[in-house]
């Protein structure tokens, strides 16, 4: 079965991207990025394809990357003695910032139909999309500083999304955010009951859908170009910053408490 589920609808001209590891919480690893790689070069390169419909099977949108898969993959770095983390330059690292937007940096909107937890890395790919709705089932969260880690594509593009004093919070906290508050905050645009979010998504993007495919284009265009200003050299901070950050032992501290179930023991270095 894999990982990322993708479904054409050219009636309406949009399609459905489902992240497809219900028994993990639709964590997201390689395989899932690979899959999800694939499936928008060809919604991308598809004329009939207009509109896309990014949701999560079972009962959460994300619960972010896969932190077992992390530990895994340092651990056998570890014992290979291959780099790592360490490994990775300051511009590399802010490459990957780059390549961490692949909704954002797509030409067609997105909208996130998000029908539950959507956390770390799950936030921040409904962050990623261009209309937001959600479940009242749904809730969110940063909780990237209690493993250790860094909320990268929150760190950039966040505080464009929401209020700058609500988004630090919640990235400096790892506090709660409730689907209420999301919608108060502006992160969301409607909160659904559960069965009616997906029909809901689908009548937008179907209104997305009937207009001209290239006004509709152009005026994404536009608008990301405002909300992606100053983004290169934030990248680039964030960089260093995450170059020293996660080659510390509490990076790997974070996942490995995470994946033995019990508190992390910081070290501040």
């Amino acid at each position: 079965m894999p990982d990322l589920l993708y479904e054409t609808h050219p009636e309406g001209h949009y399609a459905i991207f489902t992240m497809n590891r219900p028994d993990r919480l639709n964590a997201q690893g390689a395989l899932m990025r690979q899959e999800l790689d694939a499936a928008l070069y060809e919604f991308v390169h598809d004329p009939g394809m207009r509109v896309g419909i990014v949701t999560g099977a079972g009962r959460a949108f994300s619960a972010g990357a896969d932190l077992k898969e992390m530990t895994e993959r340092n651990q056998t770095e570890s014992s290979s003695g291959e780099a790592g983390a360490s490994g990775i330059t300051p511009e590399e690292r802010a490459e990957r910032g780059r390549s961490s937007q692949p909704f954002g940096l797509n030409p067609k909107p997105i909208i996130a139909a998000i029908n539950g937890l959507a956390i770390a890395a799950g936030m921040e790919r409904a962050a990623d999309c261009d209309i937001r709705i959600a479940s009242t089932e749904a809730y969110f969260g940063l909780f990237e500083v209690k493993r250790g880690i860094l909320a990268h594509y929150a760190l950039n593009h966040l505080a464009r999304v929401m209020p700058h004093g609500e988004a630090m919070y919640l990235m400096l906290t790892g506090d709660t955010l409730s689907v209420e508050e999301a919608y108060r905050l502006g992160f969301v645009h409607q909160v659904l009951p559960p069965e009616e979010l997906m029909p809901r998504a689908v009548e937008i993007a179907e209104m997305i859908g009937k207009n001209a495919p290239l006004a509709v284009q152009a005026t994404r265009a536009v608008a990301q170009v405002w909300r992606r200003y100053g983004l290169d050299e934030s990248l680039r901070v964030d960089g260093w910053v995450s170059h020293f950050a996660l080659n510390s032992e509490d990076a790997k501290e974070g996942p490995r408490a995470f994946a033995e179930k019990r508190e992390p023991v910081w070290k501040g270095r």
